[in-house]
């Protein structure tokens, strides 16, 4: 968990948490579990990611609970997440079988299945619509609701990646498969050099804006440059788990919304030119945060003088609770290290002056 540390006064601490409830409070309209879920699902999506929990309402509830910050509410869910039993481990999901959402490419312009534009705001003007102010949202949610069951149910067809068709002629690298079990980084310390599951693992659960960052520096020039979309999508995994006493068999427990891109860039092979790929993989729908992943993956698997190319200053630096804990921690009193400064810079300053 998070570099945490809380001093003072029993009692000013108590009455500082009751100032939070009046914060909160804020108005005697309550805002619904429900209404943050479904309205603010990108929000909820972002919290379930760095979190490393799928669960919608609890997400919603943590945020309901700290005022919006994502930054409590992913401590809240972790902290949650820490007191759950394992029952069960679910088998190795092939996203190829993803129920689509939203299926796009930025390599090519015809791809198997064709692209799904999907919901995106990228193609949006982002100008404020104040009819918003006075929006109908029970119209809206009804209207919605009926343009849906309206259509012509059509059969899900799952596609392949984009990737596998150039696998197949040979111009772009395979990672090699291996049985190893997955390193699992909330039941292990991170060690270096480390797998590229438990790499995988800790940028899928890293701080959105962290993991941006130093995709942004990569562009501009501090890595190699510029990788291109191969393809991103959208869309809901089925997870199964094995039956007990039937080890043949697997159980459906539900299914996941996830966002998954594959981005190319050169291969560092000096025998042949071939390309080679990164992988993001995030709950929910949050692209940017997938896409940076996938830039920083593959920059890990080259390596160099870069800091997003150093596994350990990425790895190390991006989850959000340590990072905001060892931040916030600086609030906290620090009377007696600094009054050793303090009097360090006195002696000096005085030695000088005689």
């Amino acid at each position: 968990m998070a570099y945490v540390a809380v001093s003072g006064g029993e009692e000013a601490i108590e009455e500082s948490i009751k100032l939070l409830d009046y914060y909160r409070s804020g108005t005697e309209k309550d805002l619904e579990l429900e209404v943050i879920e479904k309205k603010m699902s990108l929000l909820v999506d972002r919290v379930m990611s760095e979190a490393g929990l799928y669960a919608p309402t609890y997400a919603a509830l943590a945020l309901k609970q700290c005022e919006g910050s994502t930054d409590e509410a992913v401590f809240l869910l972790r902290a949650y997440r820490s007191t759950l039993k394992r029952n069960f481990y679910t088998t190795v999901t092939d996203t190829r079988n993803m129920r689509m959402l939203r299926r796009i490419s930025a390599a090519f312009k015809d791809i198997p299945g064709g692209q799904v534009l999907g919901a995106t705001y990228d193609y949006t003007h982002r100008l404020m619509n104040f009819n918003l102010k006075n929006e109908d949202a029970k119209a809206l949610h009804r209207k919605m609701i009926d343009k849906i069951e309206s259509q012509d149910k059509e059969e899900i067809t799952s596609f392949g990646r984009v990737s596998d068709e150039l696998k197949k002629e040979g111009l772009l690298d395979i990672y090699e498969k291996h049985d190893e079990k997955p390193f699992d980084v909330t039941e292990n310390l991170l060690e270096f050099p480390a797998k590229r599951s438990a790499r995988l693992q800790t940028l899928s659960r890293a701080d959105t804006g962290f993991i941006s960052g130093l995709a942004y520096a990569v562009l501009r020039g501090f890595g190699q440059v510029h990788p291109t979309v191969g393809e991103l999508r959208s869309g809901y995994v089925e997870l199964e788990v094995l039956y007990t006493n039937l080890p043949e068999e697997t159980i459906y427990i539900g299914e996941i919304l996830l966002t998954e891109v594959e981005a190319f860039n050169q291969a560092e092979d000096k025998n042949q030119l071939k390309l080679a790929s990164g992988y993001g993989a995030v709950f929910g729908r949050n692209e940017n945060k997938a896409i940076a992943m996938s830039v920083l993956d593959r920059e890990l698997e080259t390596g160099g003088d870069y800091p997003p190319q150093d596994e350990e200053f990425v790895l190390m630096h991006g989850d959000c609770l340590e990072m905001n804990g060892f931040i916030s921690h600086l609030k906290l009193p620090h009377y007696v290290t600094f009054q050793s400064k303090l009097d360090a810079v006195r002696k000096t300053r005085g030695k000088k002056n005689e």
